[in-house]
């Protein structure tokens, strides 16, 4: 099986997310992904003052652009290409260009694997970001992601929840 690689793709300035949404859709409903496995748009918190308050907003790190991570062939690049507000691909003509580990690297995004002590069924605690000190059992794990799935308790309902595995630890 051929290497996934990590593809810049230009938008038109604002539909950016919306890209990124109809690119998901097209994988759900194509059943891509295993060929499509992420597509994000970077973002940076930065410091904003309006008012005399200084505030945290998330602007997006590089306006126009949308990071593809996949599997080149005939028919992703037909779908990324044909999604609606996508001009093309980042390089030479029709030829994508994947980024370097370089590159990815001073994105902030890792491309090791990470080893990790639990697996699906343990149970974990939930060390940051939103859930954090929630208990859950993993319901599944995406190591491409690196994410897990648990199940919280949310208004009384068990609700899946997508959690880094750098957020995770093993509950003993």
């Amino acid at each position: 099986m051929a290497e996934a690689n990590w593809y810049v793709v230009h938008t038109y300035s604002g539909y950016e997310n919306k890209v990124k949404a109809n690119i998901d859709k097209t994988i759900e409903n194509r059943h891509l992904e295993d060929q499509i496995l992420e597509v994000r748009v970077p973002m940076l918190d930065v410091a904003e003052l309006k008012n005399g308050v200084k505030k945290q907003v998330q602007k997006k790190m590089f306006p126009g652009y949308v990071l593809i991570n996949m599997i080149m062939n005939d028919d992703t690049w037909y779908v990324v290409r044909n999604t609606r507000g996508v001009t093309g691909f980042v390089g030479p003509g029709s030829k994508p260009v994947p980024l370097t580990d370089m590159e990815m690297h001073n994105l902030g995004i890792k491309t090791e694997g990470v080893t990790v002590d639990f697996e699906e069924g343990d149970t974990v605690t939930v060390i940051g970001g939103v859930w954090k000190d929630t208990i859950g059992v993993i319901q599944s794990m995406n190591h491409n992601k690196q994410i897990v799935t648990i199940n919280v308790d949310l208004f009384g309902r068990e609700t899946p929840v997508e959690i880094s595995f750098a957020e995770v630890k093993k509950t003993y």
